[in-house]
């Protein structure tokens, strides 16, 4: 780590000092060069003015010592030219051997009468020159001073640039050494405590007092530290409270990821199946259909789902609900068997004490019209006492018919024998099957709405459904009235209705009208007959077609009773649900 900081502020230590000596380079020594030169120009055409004025004109004798003194006064080169560009004297060389100055740009300027100057490499010297040259009578003289002098200032200017240069760089890198140091100790103490953060250990802290950048990082991460630490040990907490719940709850839990990967269980779960592990697949493990397909259609739909599993665990009845969670679902087994047993126990009696009955209530509902034949010479006392007997004994045949018929409902023993069949036909049946009883009680049967849709129901079955229904609205609904029959499309459903214009149903009893032996009005319901149990049939048999049953009802506007059928499928035939076989 030291190495790559050493490394990185170096590089950018001399990037800086390279765009500085660049740029002082440019500045300074083309600025100091421009200024010497310049200086140097207006000295010698100074120079050059007063040494045209002591020569005055080119034709004058002692020409040649004169020029040799004035560039001996001027530390320059003195060279005077006639008209025609001829050189009469130089103080530094040969004027027969020298070319003729005609063509020089500041002899050119001179004999044009202005004072004319140039900067260039001498032919005769092979050195740069600074030429100025001024008019006299016959021509022009000119001085030229050597510019090596001005190259030599520069580039002293420029050693001493990068000396400094040098010495900014070296102390650039003892500069980078220490920070590097420095900031690679502190970036070490984070990298500690991040790697330590990483591991789990909350408690560590960087401690870093400075108030830099780092600092100010160092401090937030301790303040984010501090605030993890009491958020994981609440998170802790209520981990360690959430499984004592899940522990203590006596139905096994259980949680399954998207894969069917179990992510956890309590402890019922881990009693109940110790060989299913966290990480196990679910399926693999549990071969129970029907909680699978229940999981499924949980993580599908995002639904609650309940089944009765009996394939869990050899003789156990689990009630299994899969309720969908972030990442998964939730599964609940809860043991049912006992209650399944008791259920069976309760059927079973109920059906035998209802079967034991049927013969002396028969007897006795034989042997009391027997005596209330014509012939029979009894009193109106005695008479009306047998009436009484015959009418209870009726009413407890009833009574035991239906709880015979309810206990064969609700334990399987009535086996539906399904069929796809038409709405229509099933409505129409019903209506011809009781208008002769509505009639009886003074209202019409009519079919106000139909469809040519089939159903999967069992007929029979069904016409027992509408016989409660429209027996109790003929019961309780006034003469004069009219009991419709209809059917409406919901969804894969047909829903039928027994619809009546009665006085209404009061809505605190809706949701339990459909338990046995539940009466709105107990005194109404005896003297009609009523045995209580009818609903109960009516539920059980819709239920077991894989339908439901609700009621709407006001007091005051009549009540409808609605139970729904499955549409049959195309090309299927004589088939319930998959989801109702099993069950």
């Amino acid at each position: 780590m030291k190495t790559h900081i050493f490394a990185k502020l170096l590089v950018g230590a001399a990037a800086v000092i390279l765009v500085a000596t660049v740029t002082l380079d440019i500045a300074v020594t083309h600025f100091w060069e421009a200024s010497l030169r310049n200086q140097i120009r207006l000295s010698l055409t100074d120079k050059t003015k007063m040494f045209a004025h002591e020569v005055r004109d080119v034709n004058r004798p002692e020409l040649q010592q004169e020029v040799k003194e004035a560039g001996n006064l001027a530390n320059a080169r003195a060279t005077v030219i006639t008209a025609q560009g001829k050189v009469l004297a130089d103080s530094e060389a040969n004027p027969p051997e020298m070319e003729n100055h005609a063509t020089r740009p500041e002899f050119i300027a001179a004999l044009h009468g202005s004072i004319g100057s140039n900067a260039r490499r001498s032919h005769t010297l092979g050195i740069e020159f600074l030429y100025v040259a001024a008019p006299v009578q016959g021509g022009a003289v000119r001085l030229a001073y050597p510019l090596v002098e001005i190259q030599q200032a520069v580039w002293n200017v420029r050693k001493t640039i990068l000396g400094a240069s040098a010495i900014a760089l070296v102390a650039a890198i003892l500069l980078a050494i220490v920070v590097s140091t420095v900031v690679a100790r502190r970036l070490r103490r984070i990298m500690q405590f991040a790697e330590a953060t990483a591991e789990g250990d909350l408690s560590i802290r960087i401690a870093d007092n400075s108030y830099d950048e780092i600092g100010q990082v160092a401090a937030a991460l301790d303040k984010t530290a501090r605030r993890l630490e009491v958020m994981f040990k609440e998170l802790e907490t209520s981990r360690n409270q959430f499984e004592t719940l899940l522990n203590s709850i006596q139905d096994p839990v259980l949680a399954i990821a998207h894969d069917h990967k179990v992510l956890w269980r309590n402890r019922a779960f881990g009693s109940l199946m110790p060989a299913l592990q966290v990480r196990d697949s679910l399926i693999e493990t549990v071969r129970a259909p029907e909680v699978v397909e229940a999981l499924e259609e949980s993580l599908v739909s995002a639904d609650v789902r309940t089944v009765r599993a009996v394939s869990v665990l050899p003789g156990r009845i689990f009630q299994c609900t899969v309720a969908p969670m972030p990442g998964g679902a939730v599964l609940v087994l809860h043991d049912i068997s006992d209650m399944e047993r008791l259920e069976k126990t309760r059927r079973d009696f109920i059906a035998n004490v209802s079967h034991e009955l049927r013969t002396p209530l028969t007897s006795i509902t034989g042997y009391t019209e027997t005596l209330l034949e014509p012939s029979a010479a009894w009193d109106a006392s005695t008479r009306e006492f047998l009436e009484a007997i015959r009418r209870n004994a009726f009413r407890m045949t009833r009574l035991t018919e239906d709880l015979l018929k309810l206990a064969r409902v609700e334990s399987g023993e009535w086996k539906l024998e399904c069929q796809n069949v038409r709405a229509e036909a099933l409505l129409q049946e019903a209506r011809v099957t009781f208008h002769r009883l509505a009639e009886q009680h003074g209202k019409q049967l009519t079919v106000e709405s139909s469809s040519p849709l089939p159903v999967v129901a069992d007929k029979e079955a069904i016409q027992q459904v509408f016989a409660n229904l429209i027996e109790n609205a003929c019961k309780y609904a006034p003469a004069g009235t009219q009991i419709a029959l209809g059917v409406s499309e919901q969804g894969n459903c047909l829903e039928f209705y027994v619809r009546d214009s009665g006085a209404g149903i009061a809505a605190e009893h809706h949701r339990r009208l459909f338990e046995r032996f539940y009466r709105v009005d107990k005194d109404r319901s005896r003297e009609a007959g009523g045995t209580g149990l009818g609903l109960a049939i009516v539920k059980h048999i819709v239920l077991n077609h894989g339908g439901s049953v609700r009621v709407e009802s006001e007091l005051g506007h009549g009540s409808a009773f609605f139970f729904s059928l499955p549409r049959a499928a195309v090309g299927s035939h004589n088939q319930l649900p998959a989801s109702v076989q099993q069950s």
